[in-house]
């Protein structure tokens, strides 16, 4: 198994142009520099070393935020239908690259092939969306009130747009900013997780062609870097918008500096969903959305449930039938078509595991299944269960990055909407139920308070045709479809006097002076 997932390494790594040493900033085709420190990229099943990075410093940061803002100059004078031809070019790229860059996700974040595939699917799916939008960033007409004036508003690029992302979808949340964000004509900067490089710099590689072969201006660059080179891009008065994917205390750290020079900010930040069973679910749908939410990619997703609301009276039926779908998890080599899980993404994430299981059982939980690590090398535990829990206990508030899922009975609605409403984070959220009215009181306003709230289908999944994002701590912000464009643009209202008078809004007169004779 070993030596058929170094073979996967290796020609995945040669087909996407990853060396054995790369540098780490890149402001545009042949031209990648770094300075700083040099990493080592680990994948997470073995804890062998797939190709080293050269971090990019102080230094490489500051040309590539200079690279981009000369790059968004250029861009936003080119019609958007013309930058939705790089984004189609882009797509087909990635089409052609889908079979090895899914393969490399999996080896360097640990997610299934699966998943890796579906992930860099999702890149394919954005830009598809993001190529229409560009004949679609619409303005809206506006009646005035004052004769022969007429109002409108519109949509202009911003300049730079950062995007900063977390290692569970190393390549997909870029896609999702830069996509939209270059046809909407910003120039993207994009600060990846120091813990999945390789994916950022074949990403990198393919959107370096798009700009040579169509002789674009340097719109898509990359900066790989430490904490402080990453809190200077969040406060470098360049960057127009910073998006950030990760944990809320960064985020609410990046905001912060963001804020403090008047910029914007697109957060999504944690994620602590909710399942509800009511008591007329259907348990042949429950069983495989719990087994994905709760187990794909090993817990580790912003969207991953974590969550079980369940009613009383079903509580033994569906854990028993979890428990019985768990024990047929295959816990393995990523890139084995019947592996099911892979490990965690690291040692501190195991820590973080063993921790919160710690915390249930001493609080009184009863692990139903799981909660062992599992031997190494790699980066291995079991799927876990724990009953017995309360919603308001603070192993169960916080976000744990990993395939833990605590057990909540309810006996009423309301209080099923309270428990699912009753922590800091407010992503994604999902009930099961055959009553209508169940269904409709869950996603009234009245109901669940996330940003997302599915009706008979898990909290993981999101297609790219909604706007994908919570409330609460989870930030506010929106990426994909629907209006999530207009986050990569500034609004400008106008109004135009095409007569030959001079009236004020609001009926005022100033009594000014008549015109010139």
């Amino acid at each position: 198994m070993a030596a058929s997932r170094n073979e996967a390494a290796v020609d995945a790594l040669s087909r996407l142009g990853i060396a054995t040493e790369n540098s780490g900033a890149c402001l545009g085709p042949a031209n990648w520099r770094a300075g700083g420190a040099t990493i080592a990229s680990i994948n997470p099943a073995d804890e062998r070393p797939l190709a080293k990075v050269r971090l990019a410093d102080a230094a490489d940061l500051d040309a590539v935020l200079a690279s981009a803002a000369a790059a968004a100059h250029a861009w936003r004078e080119v019609p958007a239908p013309k930058r939705g031809e790089a984004v189609r070019r882009l797509a087909d790229l990635l089409r052609e690259h889908k079979d090895a860059l899914g393969t490399l996700v999996a080896l360097e974040n640990g997610k299934i092939k699966a998943e890796g595939d579906g992930e860099v699917q999702e890149m394919i799916d954005i830009a598809d969306l993001a190529v229409g939008q560009s004949r679609m960033l619409y303005g809206k007409s506006i009646p005035s009130e004052r004769p022969q004036h007429r109002m409108s508003e519109q949509w202009h690029p911003l300049g730079v747009v950062a995007v900063i992302t977390a290692f569970n979808f190393p390549v997909a949340v870029w896609a999702w900013n830069a996509m939209l964000a270059a046809v909407c004509g910003n120039a993207v900067v994009w600060k990846p997780s120091p813990k999945t490089p390789l994916t950022a710099i074949a990403v990198q590689h393919l959107a370096n062609r798009v700009v040579r072969e169509m002789q674009l201006p340097n719109v898509f660059a990359l900066a790989i870097c430490e904490a402080g080179e990453t809190q200077a891009l969040a406060a470098d008065p360049r960057v127009a918008l910073v998006s950030f994917t990760g944990s809320s205390a960064v985020g609410r750290e990046i905001a912060g500096r963001v804020a403090g020079r008047f910029g914007k900010t697109l957060l999504e930040c944690a994620g602590n969903n909710a399942l509800v069973v009511a008591a007329d679910a259907d348990i042949n749908l429950v069983v495989p959305a719990v087994l994905f939410g709760a187990v794909g990619t090993a817990g580790q997703r912003c969207t991953t449930t974590r969550r079980l609301i369940i009613h009383r009276s079903r509580q033994t039926e569906v854990l028993t039938a979890l428990k019985s779908a768990y024990a047929q998890v295959s816990i393995g080599d990523p890139t084995d078509p019947a592996t099911l899980m892979g490990p965690l993404i690291d040692a501190a994430a195991v820590a973080n595991y063993t921790h919160a299981i710690a915390e249930a059982l001493a609080a009184g939980g009863e692990i139903v299944c799981g909660g062992r690590v599992l031997p190494g090398p790699g980066f291995w535990v079991e799927p876990t269960i724990i009953a017995g829990v309360d919603n308001a206990a603070a192993f169960v508030q916080r976000e744990t990055f990993a395939p833990i899922l605590y057990v909540i009975p309810f006996d009423t609605l309301e209080q099923a909407i309270a428990l699912n409403n009753g922590v800091r984070q407010g992503l994604s959220s999902s009930i099961f139920t055959r009553d209508v009215r169940v269904a409709e009181a869950f996603v009234a306003a009245t109901g669940s308070d996330c940003g997302i709230a599915n009706v008979n289908l898990g909290t993981s999944g999101a297609e790219i045709g909604g706007a994908f994002g919570g409330e609460k701590e989870t930030g506010g912000g929106r990426e994909a479809g629907s209006d999530a464009w207009q986050a990569y643009m500034r609004r400008q209202t106008n109004t135009v006097n095409w007569g030959d008078t001079l009236p004020l809004a609001q009926g005022i007169d100033f009594g000014a002076p008549g015109r010139a004779g």
